[in-house]
């Protein structure tokens, strides 16, 4: 089905992007994957925050920045899913994606996977109209730079991508040979090359050539689509990356060159070079393979936003979008969570760390029916090194957290009787009650379900503080006293009451029994009909209307007297 593709995509991708032949060839071995039913694994970090996803599995892990605890950012364990939603929404807009990795696990035997993991720098396009602006975190910037980030591989030799909007945009441009150059770099670059080919092709024959050298990127297309639309009498082919040759033709010669198929300038193959990593990001939607992540949802929302389309305001829309590009979703976090709670092993808080219990852990025995992960002869440093947050490492752990949670699953649900080498669809069974549920960090519910309906978590107690001689205090403030005991999120409820909403009981019984005598602040646990605002509300106004109501009756009712 994609063997035409490919090598179409080679034929032109050559010239423009030194590290498409990486490209080129992961996307053969993921068609080779999803053709034969092996497992891979996709991971991808983004400024401000890191990231993962894989494909079979798949796996994300976010990092947010701390804003202040009353900004509207941050996530809240009042968060509804459609709040959370709309507040990571503004984060995924602002941010771009800097790194992807893909990692095939290969099941070589039957309990035997071997991994290829590999990384890709992702720069935005840049092409023609358009030109991204996003921010940079600088808390960010440390982080990835601790962990060893080429910011240079980024800048300079990101793979380029576009979401549908973006490349809708694009082609029409392309339709009405309009040109724009995003970058004053590019400009300077076209200039010098115009002026060049202008001095040159006065006294030249027909037949020569000339070569312009130093061109990188979409400079090699910039420069041959202006020299061709000004000088009828030219045509340009690349040589190599940062070459291109241009020659002096007849106007007859010029045509049949424009009509060869083999011509690079083609619009369609523009729109594919402008695409870049979409165009494997759409092969991957093709495979319907399962979508497994470690904390996805940001991650499903920079796929969302980045490589299909811009996110939309309705978080049902993007529930069934998702659904539809991946039916099958498995978050390793929620998976690792429910192992937690039925085996009582240690849960580490990141992804590396839930990797080494499940190595360590005594649950999970080095067995000859264990699952056996090897990485690749070109991989190796991986085994040598840990790499956290490099992304093709972190694709590695996530694949690896995936099979040995099933493995658990499986030991568990069989009290450990396993007759035979356990098959990958036998691991996929024993995740079955996961599947489409994402994790959703400190928020009102405990996972988005993609298929159903989401699941509430079951908070404590939840507190009402009324303020008494403490004017003006505001969510913030009450923040800051209650941060020294434990950890609560604030939402005002009135004027002179804020809720307070733990993950934790003993948090919950700490706050009600150390404020029991505080001079202003009275704390109690929340009763619906004793602080809600409405009930209060419509208690009042009953009470209105009942007063009335009587006093109409007394006044009016009173028998008169006759004379």
């Amino acid at each position: 089905m994609y063997s035409g593709f490919f090598s179409r995509v080679c034929v032109f991708f050559l010239p423009y992007q030194p590290l498409i032949w990486s490209l080129l060839a992961y996307i053969q071995l993921l068609h080779k994957m999803t053709s034969s039913g092996k497992a891979a694994g996709l991971q991808m970090g983004r400024m401000l925050a890191v990231l993962a996803l894989r494909e079979l599995p798949m796996c994300c892990k976010p990092c947010f920045h701390t804003p202040s605890p009353n900004s509207g950012s941050v996530p809240s364990l009042f968060d509804s899913p459609v709040e959370r939603y709309l507040k990571a929404k503004q984060s995924v807009q602002h941010f771009t994606v800097t790194q992807l990795g893909l990692a095939i696990f290969s099941n070589e035997s039957s309990n035997k996977y071997v991994v290829h993991s590999y990384n890709f720098f992702l720069f935005p396009s840049t092409w023609g109209v358009t030109d991204v602006e996003f921010t940079l975190s600088a808390s960010s910037i440390q982080f990835l730079s601790h962990y060893g980030f080429d910011y240079n591989k980024f800048l300079k030799d990101g793979i380029p991508y576009m979401n549908e909007a973006q490349e809708k945009i694009l082609h029409q441009h392309l339709l009405e040979g309009s040109r724009k150059v995003s970058s004053a770099l590019d400009r300077d670059v076209l200039k010098k090359a115009i002026d060049e080919v202008t001095c040159w092709i006065a006294a030249a024959e027909e037949e020569e050539t000339m070569i312009l050298q130093d061109l990188s990127g979409y400079q090699m297309l910039e420069v041959q689509l202006v020299l061709r639309q000004a000088l009828q009498n030219v045509w340009t082919q690349p040589l190599g990356i940062k070459k291109v040759m241009v020659k002096k033709v007849s106007p007859q010669r010029r045509r049949l060159l424009e009509n060869s198929p083999d011509d690079c300038c083609q619009k369609e193959l523009i729109l594919l070079s402008a695409r870049g990593f979409t165009n494997l990001f759409q092969i991957l939607v093709q495979a319907k393979k399962p979508l497994v992540g470690h904390n996805m949802l940001m991650d499903l929302m920079h796929l969302h936003d980045k490589f299909y389309k811009p996110l939309p305001e309705s978080y049902e829309e993007f529930k069934r979008n998702i659904h539809n590009l991946f039916p099958v979703l498995i978050d390793t976090k929620t998976v690792t969570k429910s192992i937690w709670k039925k085996c009582q092993f240690p849960l580490g808080s990141s992804l590396l760390e839930v990797y080494t219990v499940l190595c360590s852990s005594n649950l999970n025995p080095k067995d000859s029916m264990c699952p056996e992960i090897a990485l690749a002869s070109d991989c190796s440093r991986y085994a040598e090194k840990k790499s956290p947050h490099e992304a093709g490492y972190d694709a590695f752990l996530c694949g690896s957290v995936l099979l040995k949670s099933a493995h658990l699953l499986l030991c568990t649900s069989t009290d450990g009787a396993l007759e035979a080498d356990p098959s990958f669809p036998q691991y996929l069974s024993v995740l079955a009650e996961y599947l489409n549920k994402v994790n959703v960090i400190r928020g009102g519910a405990s996972s988005i379900n993609f298929s159903g309906e989401d699941v509430p978590r079951h908070h404590p107690p939840l507190l009402v503080v009324h303020v008494r001689g403490w004017p003006g205090l505001n969510e913030k403030q009450i923040y800051q006293e209650f941060k020294a005991l434990c950890r609560f999120d604030v939402r005002r409820l009135s004027k002179n009451q804020f809720l307070l909403l733990s993950s934790k009981f003993k948090e919950v019984r700490l706050v009600l029994r150390e404020y029991k005598r505080h001079p202003h602040l009275r704390v109690s646990v929340y009763g619906h009909w004793r602080h809600s605002p409405g009930v209060n509300c419509l208690l009042q106004v009953s009470g209105v209307v009942a007063l009335w109501s009587v006093l109409a009756f007394v006044l009016g009712g009173a028998p008169h007297c006759l004379f």
